[in-house]
Formats: C-alpha cells, structure tokens, sequence
C-alpha cells in the first residue's frame, strides 16, 4: 500500500510510501491517500493526524510520466482528483500535521498547504516548479497566497524556483524548522499535546479555524459564539477546567 497507516493511541501517522519516485503523487497513490483521510474522517476516537514521506522526500509533485500522457480531459480529471486528496485533509474532523521531509514541490507543497501545522526538517526543498513543465499551478496553490502572502506565493507560481527550509519557515509556510534527525519526534510531540486537549474542544477550534479562513469577520464571530456554547453541551469543558483548577 502506497499510504501506510500507523496508528498510537489517538495519533495516526500516514506515512506516503512511494519513495522509489520519490513518493510523486500518481492516481493510484492519490486514490489511496483519499481514501485513507475519508476512512480517518470517521473515527471517534481520533485526536490527530501526522502526515510524512518515506525516504528521501514529503512528496516531489504529481507524477510527471503520468502527466505527459495526459489529454485535456483527462487533465481535469487528474487535477480534481488531486483536489479530492486535498479537501478530505483539509475536511478532515481533527488537526493534520505535516512533518515536511526531503522534496516539498508543486503538488506535495499543495499537499503541505492543506495540512494545520506544517513542521519542516532542514533539509527540505519547496517550490511550485509546473510553469517550468508547461502547465499553471492550480487547485490547493490557492492557499499559498494567505500562507506567504500574494507577493511571495506569485514569485513560487510565476518563476518555479525552490526555497531552502529557513526561507520557507521566513516566509511563514512552515510553523517550525528542526534538524532531520528530529523531525519525526517533534511531530509526534506536537501531536501528543494535541491529543492531550479537550477532544470536542480541538474538533472545535479546526472547525473555526475554517470558518476564520472563509467567512467575514462579523459572521466569523457569531458562529464562534455558538460554537463556543455548544461545546458546554458535553462535560468536557467543566471536566476539564475543574482538572486544571487543582
């Protein structure tokens, strides 16, 4: 299976396994990653996921052999079922951290981008090179411009060259640079103290954080304020509070 699943407590790892292409995203691989993130969606008991790749690479892009065969209809075929991929982590109920290995280039800083928490090993490499093999970035690149800003996130699309780890972290994209040795340990970390918060509360706040990315200001904070009251619906909060109290 190209996407392995390993699961501690309430923590899933996906760990995308195709390093052979450098875990580039094919059909059979993006339909597998789909599909892992739907089944995810639908357990309870989940607190958080952390996404990584195997080997040498997070993900190096689509898979350009796949892309050259391609025709105008199945081109938007191939490019929606990658935005299907993206959706279903973004839709995903819980926090997907993205523990950045290796290559992070067009379809694997999408990948990336659609993820909560984005934590990069030092060696990393991001870029949005398609320009440089005939064709716009497209679906998911959309979230680099609120991730760097639009200056920044034209000068990835429009030029196709890399930045190294610091310059991504600079420039906002990643949330933490940390030695390769370390990655995989700080992910998990940062999952654990995820998974150590209030269940409903963390399914809360993603949601809202959603909310804050689409909605204007005034409805964003109304549909805070009853989210903010239904969580009181269950006992977590004064569970919780009196814990904390002590």
């Amino acid at each position: 299976m190209p996407a392995i699943l390993h699961r501690k407590g309430a923590i899933a790892t996906v760990t995308i396994d195709r390093s052979a292409k450098l875990n580039a995203l094919d059909p059979d691989l993006i339909a597998d990653l789909t599909q892992t993130f739907v089944d995810l969606a639908k357990d309870d008991d989940l607190r958080v996921v952390v996404l990584t790749g195997a080997g040498k690479s997070f993900v190096v892009g689509a898979d350009i052999a796949h892309m050259g065969g391609l025709a105008p209809a199945s081109a938007r075929a191939f490019i929606t079922s990658l935005h299907y991929l993206f959706a279903a982590i973004r839709s995903c109920p819980v926090p997907v951290i993205a523990a950045v290995n290796g290559y992070c280039l067009g379809a694997g800083m999408e990948l990336a981008a659609a993820c909560d928490i984005r934590i990069g090993g030092e060696a990393a490499i991001y870029g949005m090179p398609e320009v440089k093999v005939g064709v716009p970035s497209v679906v998911e690149a959309a979230l680099l411009p609120r991730l760097v800003g639009s200056g920044k996130a034209a000068w990835l699309v429009l030029t196709g060259e890399t930045i190294g780890a610091e310059q991504a972290h600079q420039w906002g994209f990643t949330e933490q640079v940390v030695g390769d040795a370390d990655l995989g340990a700080v992910a998990m970390k940062t999952a654990e103290g995820i998974a150590a918060a209030g269940p409903h509360a963390v399914r809360a706040q993603k949601t809202l954080v959603r909310i804050w990315e689409d909605t204007p200001i005034d409805n964003a904070v109304q549909r805070s304020v009853d989210i903010f009251g239904a969580a009181f619906e269950t006992d977590e909060p004064a569970r919780m509070m009196a814990s904390f109290a002590k």
